[in-house]
């Protein structure tokens, strides 16, 4: 069971503003309990039928096309069938929040990054509790932002993009698929770390936010690469960089905004696989390792990679740092900018 470090989250909102900030969540009723713990030759046993991957998303959807590529490669390795459930709604919250009542040991969920960590801080009428609802298992892929401009900007070099944006002030307009999103969560955190003032500006999606920008309506955004490199190669955007830690295959080595000299704006967007609460240890070891046996294939890399996605893999430790480490700086913008979901 995940536990996010309050005294953490509180520090990463001193660090935005020297105003104080107190999460508020949302109170919630009583779950159903938990069926006793299975005998250890039953979870040894695991998984004793088919198993079930909630995605939050339609079909082709970006972690509906991620939990198909890993699903039929875990079913050969795990001995029993792995279905993919599509419960779209809410930003995946539906299926997460499927997932975190789930008490037959056999439904799990490929949730997105907002569904384990900020989904309460942005909507207090979220029926789940991403501190205690879930058993993180195991990361599948990232991805970074583009910090896109438009064409009209002035200069080549990441430096110079920058510095083309802070001299609009608050002139300079940004799109976003909407309040709440990661491309808002991201630009504002982007207005804390830089001199950027651009104002908000929603649209119905990205592929809306890109027309907008296009057709010279708003002047930056954070976009998935798929929709900014074409855009980018064509010369009708610019890149100022990504938002990762490192240069990403999905980007075709774009330089990073740590490369600009811009700290503390790491952002990825991400996929992983987690239980609810409560799920047996033996099931949880069994399907992390079979995940990462999945994750290192040639092909299923190559499928993600594809989809738009890095795989990744990894501990149920390292998820749950990385959790922690994404409520505690997002959840910072989201209570010094008063933020909630449109």
């Amino acid at each position: 069971m995940l536990m996010v470090d309050k005294r953490r989250l509180l520090r990463s909102c001193a660090a935005l503003a020297a105003t104080a900030c107190a999460p508020a969540w949302a109170q919630v009723g009583p779950r159903p309990a938990r069926p006793a713990s299975a005998p250890p030759e039953a979870d040894a046993a695991w998984p004793t039928r088919p198993v079930q991957l909630m995605v939050g998303f339609p079909p082709n959807a970006s972690p509906d096309t991620a939990a198909r590529i890993v699903a039929a490669p875990l079913a050969k390795l795990l001995g029993q069938p792995v279905d993919v459930a599509n419960k779209p709604g809410s930003s995946g919250n539906v299926a997460a929040d499927a997932v975190a009542k789930a008490r037959d040991d056999h439904t799990l969920g490929v949730l997105i990054n907002g569904n384990l960590t900020i989904a309460r801080l942005l909507d207090h009428a979220v029926p789940f509790d991403p501190e205690k609802d879930f058993a993180p298992i195991g990361l599948i892929g990232t991805a970074p932002l583009v910090l896109a401009t438009s064409a009209k900007a002035q200069g080549h070099r990441p430096d110079e993009l920058l510095l083309w944006a802070r001299n609009l002030g608050a002139d300079a307009r940004y799109g976003t698929p909407g309040a709440g999103t990661v491309g808002h969560l991201g630009m504002e955190l982007l207005k804390m770390r830089t001199s950027i003032s651009a104002r908000h500006q929603p649209f119905a999606g990205n592929p809306q936010v890109v027309e907008a920008m296009l057709a010279g309506q708003i002047e930056l955004a954070l976009l998935p690469p798929g929709l900014a490199l074409p855009a980018v190669k064509d010369g009708r955007l610019k890149a100022i960089g990504i938002t990762a830690p490192e240069r990403s295959p999905l980007t075709g080595g774009m330089p990073t905004l740590r490369e600009a000299d811009v700290r503390g704006a790491d952002l990825e967007i991400w996929t992983a696989l987690a239980g609810p609460a409560g799920q047996s240890t033996a099931s949880m070891a069994r399907m992390n390792a079979a995940l990462q046996s999945v994750l290192r294939t040639p092909e299923v890399r190559d499928a993600l990679l594809a989809a738009g996605w890095q795989a990744r893999g990894g501990t149920p430790e390292a998820l749950v740092r990385r959790i922690r480490s994404d409520t505690a700086t997002l959840g910072g913008v989201i209570m010094m900018r008063g933020i909630r979901a449109g």
